[in-house]
């Protein structure tokens, strides 16, 4: 089976932005998916790639850009689409938020899009499909050739806990604290065909993969492959998935900044002759759980040996190094804005913050919502909380 990798000439970002529509009185969710895209036709009913799109629930819009050269025309482009959906649900009296989960509701209580292949997906996974009460950011990037897609793919397995610790941003699942970073990867990671990319020596080892895939009909299509991070042939372009729900768009701007960056280094490696890092399965694996469980005090492991580093002096110095690429690309303060989480907290620690300081879900919900409005994290306002789950923390699992 010949898959066709429509290859982009230069590092093209697109991003996709799921949010949550949330009653501005209760709190909670609002399953009025299809009445705000029914009063926005221009935006959702678009030929080939609308900016506004269902999702699985009622409860959720995604905001997808076009293809953009840069990340500030990427957060332009989502800021123009967001605009003109706030005019809607500001008369509807909705807020939108993105968390990886809304930290109350329940998943049976939702509603599922009048879209067919939901409801394929629905009668195919059954409970699995029906808990996917998640949110997520995906950013692609644009790869030059077919032959540098598997391993610039096996390259990016290795920063799996770095885009979910900076993201993380489901601690509570159904109105309880998980214990965990991103309940988000656990419950979405469920599927069958999601997780971590196989570890494939090339393009055409991907296409026979596939193609068994197809045979023996786990799937139907190559897009029921929800890997954390996975080629897009249509696109031409490495989709990296692995991003929790991305509560600011200065936090989005970060994930691209970071992907585009990280892409960007490995195609000019490639050029040069150089061969790139594949981790071991069970390193990614283990590595992913870790930023599952702990985010950014997570110690992940660098070597077959079992040798670990903390995660947070591994982002600092990726910043440090992905830098010179990310100034050619103009995207260098989007990139360190890494260095702004890791001081004031990842979303997970500032939603706990605000419980451990006194505060109800109802006011995660609202810190979501105004976070989301003012485009940027609350200043400060996890940093008690990356203190005190450090404390509280295991040496991370034998770290």
């Amino acid at each position: 089976m010949a898959i066709r990798f429509n290859a982009s000439e230069r590092a093209t970002l697109g991003v996709e932005w799921e949010m949550q529509l949330v009653d501005e009185g209760t709190r909670h969710l609002r399953q009025e998916a299809q009445q705000v895209l029914g009063e926005l036709p221009e935006l959702s009913e678009t030929a080939a790639n609308p900016p506004l799109r269902h999702e699985l629930m009622q409860c959720t819009i995604e905001v997808v850009t076009g293809i953009c050269e840069t990340v500030q025309e990427a957060q332009a482009d989502l800021s123009g689409t967001l605009k003109r959906v706030q005019e809607v649900t500001d008369r509807r009296s909705i807020g939108l938020v993105c968390a990886g989960t809304h930290p109350l509701d329940d998943w049976r209580d939702q509603t599922l899009s009048p879209v067919q292949r939901y409801g394929e997906l629905i009668d195919q996974m059954q409970w699995l499909a029906r808990r996917i009460l998640t949110f997520g950011v995906h950013v692609h990037v644009g790869v030059s050739s077919q032959e540098k897609v598997i391993p610039i793919v096996n390259a990016l397995s290795n920063y799996l806990p770095h885009f979910l610790a900076l993201t993380a941003s489901s601690p509570f699942w159904s109105g309880h604290d998980t214990g965990l970073a991103s309940s988000r990867s656990i419950v979405f990671g469920a599927l069958p065909t999601a997780g971590p990319a196989p570890r494939l020596p090339h393009w055409r080892a991907f296409e026979e993969y596939m193609d068994t895939l197809l045979r023996a009909g786990t799937i139907s299509s190559i897009k029921e492959v929800w890997w954390d991070v996975r080629p897009h042939p249509d696109f031409g372009t490495v989709e990296i998935r692995m991003f929790d729900g991305i509560p600011t768009l200065r936090e989005v701007g970060m994930a691209a900044a970071l992907s585009q960056s990280l892409v960007r280094l490995f195609e000019n490696q490639l050029d040069r002759g150089y061969s790139l890092p594949s981790p071991p399965s069970w390193v990614v694996k283990d590595n992913k759980w870790r930023a599952t469980r702990y985010g950014l005090d997570a110690h992940v492991i660098t070597d077959e040996r079992g040798s670990t580093v903390p995660l947070r002096d591994d982002l600092y110095e990726l910043v440090r190094e992905l830098t010179p690429v990310a100034e050619r690309l103009g995207c260098a303060a989007e990139l360190d804005v890494v260095s702004e989480v890791l001081h004031n907290g990842a979303s997970y620690e500032r939603q706990r913050a605000i419980v451990e300081q006194g505060g109800t879900l109802n006011d995660v919900v609202d810190a979501l919502s105004a976070e989301f409005r003012a485009g940027e994290p609350a200043a400060g306002a996890g940093h008690g909380q990356t203190e005190s789950s450090r404390n509280r923390g295991p040496s991370h699992a034998g770290a």
